[in-house]
């Protein structure tokens, strides 16, 4: 088998041949008539009239019998067979071909459609040039790309090999297009805020830090759009949105990806509650629109959208998945007991909300596989939530938790500008013993709230992993375009 610089160097050559004939190898513009697509839908017009077309498309395989050439024409989703005949075309134009064409070429044909003794819709070229003339080889139709790494890397290979691949970042897209509609219809107004911020907050994670040259200014990007939004809030705007990148410095695995796409909503007057029964509609709607029934495949278990959303007290969940009799009484060392016990490390600096939640994702969240919305969350697990009227050591929180993975955090936003202040120093003592995942104090975001922040609720919605929800998938790097990957030299 030729190795790759081989198969490069034999391409070249065959460019040169291509300007050695007066044909250029990557022209401005093509004369295409119509699409593959077009062209199969109207083959039965198209061949009875015998009416001259021009197509285009990448050259994915190809089978040559001497005088006889055929090859498949891929144009966008649509394949169709090309055949190219010596003794009725042009023979110095029909040598060119042979002599240059690869798979993995885009090329323009010109002819008419008939269909063959096989019944096979095919296109009978008699003119043709290259559009595109690929140096590298696509890797084989067969086999495709086997290493996962490989795939993620070279998502563009991925695509061309893959018509799944291609298909689910079709539905990538139109997950969003309707998350979009349905906020637009409930009068959400969608916003843009920055990505370069002073100060990441908004979230409890690590960001990834920068310098800007000219303000000589250190930045981070941000970890969550939160704090901008809800100035919005502050400066008129009732309902807002946005749907955008979020980066946190963090580790890699199924469900987490360095940059992601994240939604974040706020509604002035609104409450976590309102909330609650609100995403519950737009994640019913969502699957109706995007899957056009209710029940959901998620590897061998089957999601059922039909059903009112199970609601479930947070320090429940230890009782009747973790096999813990008491967790509203447990100490610090109770809980790092608990998540030795359940395999889960614990840092000397992590706080009894750091521990909780690690043996929470560990012991009860895998074994969450239909909706199911999580509330009652102790006081420490959100500086931005309030607490609950009824029993302060509470907050106003929900979670929702799909197939074992977490979808939505949610909470009635906290307003109370001295309270904020109180839990931002909270924070900031985590810091100081060592946590990372603290969001710090933030002078500005606390002068703007003085002003008036009203009553919101507000919600975060990880878009990766509703994808991976309804595209069946387990792993975000089957959702994200080009996911963070470690260059291959570092290998």
């Amino acid at each position: 088998m030729a190795s790759l610089e081989e198969v490069r160097a034999e391409r070249l050559k065959k460019l040169e041949l291509l300007k050695e004939n007066g044909m250029l190898a990557y022209p401005i513009a093509t004369k295409r008539s119509l699409s593959v697509a077009d062209a199969l839908a109207s083959f039965a017009k198209l061949s009875k009239d015998h009416k001259k077309i021009t197509l285009v498309g990448r050259v994915m395989a190809i089978r040559g019998q001497g005088a006889l050439a055929f090859f498949n024409l891929r144009d966008e989703e649509a394949t169709i067979q090309g055949f190219l005949k010596r003794d009725e075309m042009d023979e110095k134009l029909f040598a060119l071909f042979q002599d240059t064409v690869d798979i993995g070429d885009f090329i323009e044909c010109t002819g008419t459609l008939f269909m063959t003794k096989r019944k096979e819709r095919t296109l009978e070229i008699k003119d043709w040039k290259m559009l595109t003339k690929s140096l590298r080889p696509l890797p084989d139709m067969w086999s495709g790309l086997q290493d996962v790494e490989e795939r993620f890397r070279k998502r563009y290979l991925d695509m061309i090999m893959s018509e799944e691949v291609r298909a689910r970042f079709k539905l990538r897209s139109k997950i969003i297009t309707e998350i979009r509609a349905f906020l637009n219809a409930a009068d959400y107004l969608e916003v843009e805020t920055p990505l370069l911020q002073s100060l990441a907050g908004g979230a409890l994670a690590e960001p990834f830090n920068t310098h800007h040259n000219a303000l000589d200014i250190d930045l981070s990007l941000r970890i969550a759009p939160e704090l901008y939004l809800k100035k919005l809030l502050v400066g008129g705007f009732p309902r807002v949105y946005e749907l955008g990148r979020n980066f946190r410095n963090e580790g890699i695995d199924a469900t987490h990806n360095p940059e992601f796409t994240m939604l974040e909503f706020y509604a002035a007057y609104e409450t976590c509650a309102s909330q609650m029964a609100f995403v519950e509609k737009l994640m019913k709607t969502l699957v109706k629109n995007v899957n056009k029934k209710a029940l959901v495949a998620s590897g061998d278990d089957i999601i059922d959208f039909s059903k009112k959303f199970t609601v479930t007290s947070f320090l429940d969940l230890f009782k009747r998945y973790a096999g813990l009799e008491s967790p509203e009484t447990m100490s610090r060392d109770d809980w790092k007991l608990a998540a030795e016990r359940a395999g889960v490390r614990v840092e000397p600096h992590d706080s009894i909300e750091k521990i909780m939640d690690n043996v929470y994702k560990k012991t009860c969240r895998p074994k969450m596989i239909q909706p199911t919305f999580i509330i009652d969350y102790p006081a420490g697990f959100s500086p931005f939530a309030k607490k609950q009227e009824k029993d302060p050591t509470l907050i106003d929180r929900f979670q929702l938790v799909v197939g074992g993975i977490e979808m939505v955090n949610a909470f009635s936003e906290l307003n109370d500008p001295l309270e904020q202040k109180a839990r931002y120093e909270e924070q900031d003592v985590k810091k100081k013993g060592g946590e990372g995942d603290v969001s710090p104090s933030d002078e500005d975001y606390l002068e703007a709230i003085e002003y008036g922040l009203p009553p919101a609720g507000g919600v975060g919605i990880g878009i990766d992993r509703v994808v991976m929800l309804l595209t069946n998938t387990r792993n975000i790097r089957e959702v994200v375009l080009f996911p963070t990957m470690r260059p291959e030299s570092n290998q």
